[in-house]
């Protein structure tokens, strides 16, 4: 593909195949990366690893510690760490506040009343808090494509299961630059009626690095060097240079509270160009979905908090009868590189779009 860059400025991208113009004329290739994916269970130390011709990608985790299972870290192909390392592991000047926020998550902040989205270690364990408990992995395979398949159960601080939870997470490369993740989660209402109520804590979450957050002139409590809070409140912009743009045209910090099918979260870790991108699949509930992305370093799709992040001017308060069940699709791409075009992700995105 570099090749054709040099051959011609006119590059048509449909699906993975790319077209380019040579005098006068069309030639079509496929963009394929030759990457083997391998997912391997470690019961015993409650994770499972997923490696790309053997370099990690990502790690399936369920520790109690953080109350629901996500996968943690995050890296592009050139294995830069897109993830804040806070609480797991923590770096030198990254923030230390929302413990919740650990790598790629899903949950919901009012689901029949309990708050499933800022539970942690971190707070009091006799509030109205849902953890969701990993329960099994039914199928971990690799190769071209890695799968793996689980299920959770979400369970209320009283003791309750109100939800359970089924999981498919497939691994794939778009292409030499690129990691995709797609993530398949279906909802089933158990023991009752389940009320998802507007709430802007939710739901798809990516807690970023720090170099990916948007500069920000109000101090926060960062990490020293040796990665421990620092004993006072820290402005300290260094290499923070985060800037997202949506599929709408919107960039920066103006994307919160927006509607968009996609949404590119670019910028240097490390000096690398990096980029995280999440698209809302159109059969989701609320789609194109609203998004709680912040410049602090949240990453978040959420379909169902409409009220709270359209300032009233929409309402869902979606219900789940008894038995029934709700699905929701997302792709993650972890890019290396500097930021796509619109159109670039535009074809990642009409590529997933046609995923069942």
């Amino acid at each position: 593909m570099k090749a054709a860059l040099f051959l011609t400025s006119r590059l048509i991208y449909v699906g993975k195949a790319v077209a380019f113009v040579v005098s006068g004329l069309l030639v079509t290739f496929e963009a394929v990366a030759q990457v083997t994916f391998t997912v391997q269970p470690d019961t015993a130390h409650q994770r499972v690893a997923i490696k790309a011709n053997g370099q990690p990608v990502t790690a399936y985790v369920y520790p109690n510690s953080i109350k629901k299972p996500v996968l943690y870290p995050l890296r592009t192909p050139a294995g830069t760490v897109v993830t804040r390392g806070f609480p797991l592991d923590s770096q030198p000047n990254e923030r230390v506040d929302h413990p919740h926020h650990v790598g790629l998550w899903f949950n919901y902040g009012d689901v029949n009343g309990y708050d499933f989205w800022n539970n942690s270690d971190a707070v009091n364990p006799e509030g109205k808090y849902g953890t969701i408990r990993h329960r099994g992995i039914t199928k971990a395979t690799g190769g071209k494509q890695g799968e793996l398949h689980v299920f959770a159960d979400w369970i209320t601080s009283d003791g309750n299961q109100v939800l359970e939870e089924d999981t498919k997470f497939v691994f794939s490369a778009w292409d030499d630059n690129t990691y995709l993740i797609d993530r398949t989660t279906t909802l089933t209402a158990v023991n009752g009626d389940v009320s998802l109520s507007d709430n802007k804590e939710g739901m798809l979450g990516i807690r970023v690095a720090r170099a990916l957050e948007h500069p920000s002139d109000e101090p926060s409590v960062l990490t020293d060097a040796s990665g421990a809070p620092a004993a006072e409140a820290t402005l300290n912009n260094k290499g923070v240079n985060g800037r997202y743009r949506s599929s709408e045209g919107t960039e920066g910090t103006d994307v919160w509270g927006t509607r968009a099918r996609w949404m590119q979260l670019s910028g240097r870790v490390d000096e690398l160009p990096s980029s995280i991108i999440i698209f809302d699949h159109p059969d989701n509930v609320g789609f194109p979905t609203y998004w709680h992305a912040r410049g602090y370093g949240l990453f978040a799709a959420n379909p169902l908090g409409q009220k709270a992040l359209s300032g009233g001017k929409d309402v869902l308060d979606f219900m789940l009868k008894d038995g029934e069940s709700l699905t929701f699709t997302y792709r993650i791409a972890l890019y290396a590189g500097e930021p796509l075009e619109d159109q670039q992700v535009e074809a990642i995105y009409q590529d997933f779009s046609k995923v069942e």
